[in-house]
């Protein structure tokens, strides 16, 4: 089994997605090499603040959502 780091979501910024089904949340990480950073990251599924969620690296970011013109 893969080991996840743990991470709290902050902030939920807004939908993404064809379907608006990616949230792009705020999540500050619990454990592992980058505990009390803060990460943008895309997320699938019904999310709100305070939620825990795991996330198998914590390297990547998100790009910030750009409002279409």
């Amino acid at each position: 089994m893969t080991e996840g780091y743990c991470v709290e979501i902050v902030e939920v910024r807004g939908k993404t997605g064809v379907y608006g089904e990616i949230y792009q949340v705020l999540c500050k990480v619990l454990e592992g090499p980058d505990t009390g950073h803060v990460i943008m990251r895309n997320v699938k599924g019904p999310v709100k603040k305070g939620m825990f969620i795991i996330l198998l690296d914590t390297e990547r970011e998100a790009k910030e959502i750009q409002a279409k013109r």
